[in-house]
């Protein structure tokens, strides 16, 4: 194992990087490279400095001759049980490359996912934080600095003029406490996160919130069949897969629904039959949804189902994702408009005073 010296600030390994690393590996596999000549040749791709400490830690305990599968158990910071349980049923199945592709694929469309959504949201976010860093630097320079011209000329200023000296004597009043209230509220929130009552409050509001709910909906369900795919496709037993999935979701109430779901079907009931008993007013599955996996339960041509329903539902969440977004920017522009009138009243509101009162 190679140790390095060097100080790795970013612990942190993107499904992107992960998604190539299974590539490569899969290629470099299937030309039949050993899997310690294919770490090595791999490694040397990798620009993630914390990713390559992590491949070197796996590729010693290949070494030491463990299988792969227990070799990634014992990294579990860069593997995880969805994986592992791929890997784990290829080496009863002998079909490794298809695996390792597999899950590349998998990840590269989680990847490709979660990019929409964050570029969706990023133009609304801006103009927040402009917004944000707007109000800050009126609120404590500006007005501050033309406060005096308005109190010397003893007038009644307007009701939006009082209001907007006001707030500014608030903030800067209490900054130094609004930055403690600020830094706080952020602790708290890291550490509540790490609460399973954190996990069900906000999954159950983003199912439930106007215009998120239908893109973080269709995002989970996306994410189902996929990994439905992925570990039946790599031979994964259906008990197995079904927990495997649930956790892929990362949502607690769906996390209970599959939990309800591997129990039936453990007793030989079929899943799309288990899934209808347990979310009977089909809160959180569509039936049309339902309707394809029953196809597929029954025909077992899980390929090209999955492709069907993975490839609708991503189109599902480019169309919701679209319909956020036509809300939120009209929503954020105009948040940022209210301000800029609102200010704009009150200073030129203040200075017609105080010019009629000079006149």
């Amino acid at each position: 194992m190679n140790n390095n010296n060097r100080v790795i600030l970013f612990k942190s390994i993107s499904d992107l990087e992960k998604a190539n690393f299974y590539d490569f590996l899969s290629v470099m596999i299937d030309w039949w490279v050993t899997i310690t000549e294919a770490l090595n040749s791999v490694i040397t791709r990798i620009k993630n400095p914390y990713f390559v400490e992590k491949i070197e830690i796996f590729k010693w305990f290949i070494v030491w001759w463990d299988s792969i599968s227990k070799s990634m158990k014992k990294v579990p910071d860069v593997f995880d049980d969805y994986e592992t349980s791929i890997i784990e049923a290829w080496e009863k199945s002998w079909t490794l490359v298809d695996s390792l592709s597999n899950i590349a694929l998998d990840l590269k469309k989680t990847h490709e996912l979660k990019w929409k959504i964050k570029s969706s949201m990023t133009y609304p976010t801006i103009i927040l934080l402009f917004l944000v860093l707007s109000v800050l630097i009126v609120m404590t320079y500006v007005i501050p600095a033309i406060r005096p011209l308005f109190e010397t000329a003893n007038v009644e200023l307007p009701v939006a003029t009082q209001m907007l000296i006001s707030t500014s004597d608030f903030i800067w009043s209490n900054l130094a406490l609004i930055f403690i209230v600020i830094i706080s509220f952020v602790l708290f929130i890291i550490w509540y996160k790490q609460t399973l009552s954190w996990k069900v409050f906000f999954d159950r509001l983003f199912l439930n919130m106007p215009l998120i709910w239908r893109v973080y909906k269709n995002y989970i369900l996306s994410r189902i069949i996929i990994n439905l795919w992925t570990l039946l496709n790599g031979w994964v037993w259906i008990s197995k897969t079904l927990t495997l999935v649930w956790k892929s979701t990362n949502n607690s109430i769906y996390n209970e629904i599959f939990s309800q779901v591997r129990e039936k079907v453990e007793w030989w009931q079929k899943i799309v039959e288990s899934i209808i008993e347990v979310d009977v007013n089909w809160e959180y599955f569509t039936p049309d949804y339902l309707q394809m996996l029953a196809v597929w339960e029954k025909t077992a041509s899980i390929s090209s189902i999955s492709k069907k329903l993975h490839d609708q539902y991503t189109k599902e969440v480019d169309i919701a994702l679209d319909n956020l977004t036509k809300w939120i920017e009209p929503m954020a522009i105009l948040l940022a408009w209210w301000f800029v009138l609102w200010f704009a009243f009150a200073i030129f509101g203040a200075i017609l005073k105080v010019t009629q009162t000079i006149g």
